[in-house]
């Protein structure tokens, strides 16, 4: 279950191993530069329309039995797709044989009428098959009790709308302004990530989450390591998590 957001740094495959993440991916369909701990595995990602190519879908059948999709399809500065484009583009994805998981929105996952809704409901009518649902969930309110309540009832909404196995592949406490992103303490994020996992182990229907991410700098204040042997308070959390 437990898992975690990769992207190239110095130490980054120690960092891996020595974080005890049962699987990772790196946002796209190889790994260059990280080397897989004995006992994880790698979860191959067709990030966004440009990656529907022969040899990225060759790629990601090749690297295991589950795909993940588009990548925040909702906003411009990453994925930036819609519904249309995503639905027509489906069945190159689905010939993979891979299982597939839906497009992971920046947020309003349960919202009716939102990006994922729409998706669904055309998947459905064109008959085609989505296998899990996807999902990134940031808090902005740093308490911890209110934090992981919020996020058990985001996961709760978007399950009881499409009934499927849901995969958490993006969270931390995180807030998005106009001044960039505020984070809290080393502190409030452990204690966090200890409080979200415990809560996720309940849940039947999360099959899957990874933390986000791996690198711990100046810039991305909730990873887990410095280095590929330094972990951070968080860091450390996140190893003790299940």
């Amino acid at each position: 279950r437990k898992g975690v957001g990769v992207w190239n740094f110095a130490g980054a495959s120690q960092a891996l191993a020595n974080s005890k993440s049962a699987w990772y991916y790196t946002w796209g369909t190889q790994h260059p530069g990280i080397s897989t701990p004995r006992g994880a595995t790698f979860v191959p990602m067709i990030r966004s329309a440009e990656n529907v190519t022969a040899a990225e879908l060759a790629r990601a059948k090749s690297a295991g039995p589950y795909l993940l999709t588009f990548n925040e399809p909702d906003l411009p500065e990453q994925a930036n797709m819609t519904v249309e484009q995503a639905l027509d583009l489906w069945p190159q994805l689905m010939a993979t044989g891979s299982k597939l998981g839906s497009p992971a929105v920046a947020w309003g996952g349960p919202d009716p009428q939102g990006w994922l809704d729409r998706f669904m409901t055309g998947a459905q009518a064109r008959g085609h098959r989505v296998d899990f649902i996807t999902l990134h969930w940031f808090g902005a309110d740093f308490t911890t009790a209110t934090a992981v309540a919020q996020l058990r009832q985001y996961l709760q909404a978007v399950y009881q709308r499409y009934r499927k196995p849901i995969w958490l592949t993006e969270f931390a406490l995180m807030r998005f302004g106009a001044g960039g992103a505020q984070f809290p303490s080393q502190e409030q994020q452990a204690a966090f990530l200890t409080a979200a996992t415990a809560m996720l182990g309940q849940l039947p229907y999360l099959q899957r989450y990874a933390w986000f991410g791996l690198p711990a700098t100046d810039k991305d204040r909730s990873g887990l390591f410095s280095d590929g042997t330094e972990a951070t308070v968080v860091g450390r959390a996140f190893q003790a998590a299940r």
